[in-house]
């Protein structure tokens, strides 16, 4: 493939933006903390307004990827620099941009000296540059049209999100300062290895795919394959797809490899949980809709029973648990999972509806976790504590945090009239063509999800005031700022979700050609019901 590279690299610029900015915000001397916060949000918010025009510019009825770039970098391995975005890439690259300025905002005192004697200083810069350096991993990977490159930041990110969770934890931990770092510490590793183990399978499946396909381009490799001159047997493309899907898999996270989430939110602050659940998680499940699918169409209906299976487990399993959980936190990390299976199901389910569902599931998901997690941070910092059992009576206080925090959990069930709602219903409507015995059975994870969501409500809000919140202050104008957007795009997408499916369908339709699907045919055409009708009308 020769050198091409649009007009304007705005791809490359989009994501080194916020690298840029990672870069200057380390710089700030340590006495300028405040200068180093301002300099983090005005580059988030530089990225936010490239990432609007990568949308704009963006035409949904045009070619598959657009906005691309191509140049040459290891020559002799086939490595180049090559990126490109469809709909579903500029979807999640607007997520990412959308809610890095929240997470910024919200965390804009957690990495403040410590006042404890027995703690340790913590450099503000460092937290707001880590975001930022994430940020811009994020962003390049949704970008990527080469797999080498993909992978790249695939695995770089972890670093900076290794040092987010391990060094910049959360402050309401019961128990020691000692306890709490050695707490944080193993949550940070938890992370990075479960995420190392599933880098390095993908690896060897990256080198594979070199063997086989001579090159890391995915439009070279899927033209290829299209062609019909592409080599490869059906146990290779199995193997290959394995060793792509169980690192996507972990990052994702499926059931059974989840259990490093709960871990690492739990002892993050609310915005790096968000940053994780919200952003990083993402790439994984973006990642099996381009790649695997992509890559490996053949592999990916064989493998379907079984990811089927896995994602009901997920729904189930991550909203039973999260139903007895004590710890606010880790009650949205094991609802996150549960979620994160109805976005699995939806992709694996081969439906146009399903897969439409599960990128707008990506979103909304993204949205209401948001909400829901910098809310319950507001709340955690005010009291000092992650237990539910610690509250009580919080809406007669603070009306309008108490406010937010129902809206932010109506949404995380799926309430109709706002956002995941859309998502959540197309993603069962698409299962339940193909799969109705597992559409059926993911429906108990609704029933939950209402479940967890009221009672957490009622334990925290709701009832007698405790002593310990009695003078718990409201809101305040930063943190409205933070909380408002959030829920004015839930409720709106909620009502008129057109402009992101508008975005999304057409690349659905691309990935559905990729596995050589299409949408079953009702049993009884609604065309010929209403022909019937006509005839019957007509005949008396």
């Amino acid at each position: 493939m020769s050198d091409v590279s649009a007009a304007f690299p705005l791809l490359t610029v989009t994501a080194a933006v916020p690298a840029a900015g990672a870069v200057l915000t380390a710089a700030v001397p340590a006495a300028r903390r405040t200068a180093a916060k301002w300099l983090a949000l005005l580059f988030s918010l530089a990225t936010l307004a490239l990432a609007v025009l990568v949308a704009v510019r963006f035409d949904p009825d045009g070619d598959r990827y657009q906005l691309t770039e191509s140049h040459a970098w290891i020559a002799d391995f086939g490595v180049r620099y090559q990126l490109g975005v469809d709909g579903i890439g500029v979807a999640l690259i607007g997520l990412t941009a959308l809610l890095v300025p929240f997470v910024i905002a919200a965390g804009w005192h957690d990495a403040d000296p410590l006042e404890t004697s027995s703690s340790r200083w913590r450099p503000t810069q460092g937290f707001f540059a880590l975001i930022l350096m994430v940020e811009a991993m994020v962003i390049i990977s949704f970008e990527a049209t080469d797999v080498f490159l993909f992978y790249l930041f695939f695995e770089a990110m972890l670093i900076p999100m290794y040092f987010l969770i391990g060094g910049f934890g959360d402050r309401a931990h019961a128990g020691s300062d000692d306890n709490a770092a050695a707490q944080r510490s193993y949550a940070a590793v938890k992370f990075l290895l479960y995420n190392l183990a599933g880098g390095l399978i993908m690896l060897a499946a990256v080198i594979g795919l070199y063997v086989v396909a001579g090159n890391f381009s995915l439009q070279e490799i899927t033209a290829a394959r299209a062609a019909g001159t592409l080599d490869m047997s059906t146990n290779t493309e199995r193997l290959l797809f394995l060793g792509f899907f169980f690192a996507f898999a972990v990052k994702a996270p499926l059931w059974p490899l989840h259990t490093w989430l709960p871990n690492a939110m739990g002892e993050s602050t609310a915005p790096v949980a968000v940053l994780i659940t919200a952003v990083v998680d993402k790439v994984g499940t973006f990642a099996m809709l381009r790649f695997c699918l992509g890559l490996f169409p053949e592999a990916s209906k064989w493998a379907t029973p079984v990811i089927l299976v896995l994602a009901l487990i997920s729904i189930v399993y991550g909203a039973l648990v999260a139903v007895g959980q004590r710890d606010i936190k880790r009650l949205v990390a094991y609802a996150s999972i549960s979620h994160f299976g109805f976005i699995i199901l939806g992709i694996f389910a081969m439906t146009s509806q399903g897969q439409s569902g599960a990128t707008l599931y990506m979103v909304n998901h993204g949205l209401s976790t948001a909400a829901l997690m910098l809310v319950a941070g507001f709340l955690i910092s005010r009291r000092g504590s992650r237990l539910i059992a610690d509250y009580g009576g919080v809406q007669k206080v603070a009306p309008v945090l108490a406010g937010t925090f129902l809206i932010g959990g109506l949404a995380t069930l799926s309430l109709p009239g706002l956002a995941p709602f859309v998502s959540e219903f197309l993603v069962l409507v698409g299962t339940f063509a193909r799969y109705p015995a597992i559409g059926i059975v993911a429906t108990l994870g609704i029933v939950l999800a209402a479940l967890y969501t009221l009672v957490l409500y009622q334990r925290t809000m709701t009832g007698p005031v405790r002593d310990e919140v009695r003078s718990m202050p409201d809101l305040r104008a930063r943190e409205l700022l933070v909380v408002a957007p959030l829920i004015a795009l839930l409720i709106g997408l909620g009502v008129y979700p057109k402009p992101l499916t508008e975005i999304v369908n057409p690349a659905v339709e691309h990935t559905m050609a990729d596995v050589e699907q299409t949408d079953r045919k009702p049993t009884v055409p609604i065309q010929s019901v209403a022909v019937e009708a006509k005839n019957g009308e007509a005949a008396k």
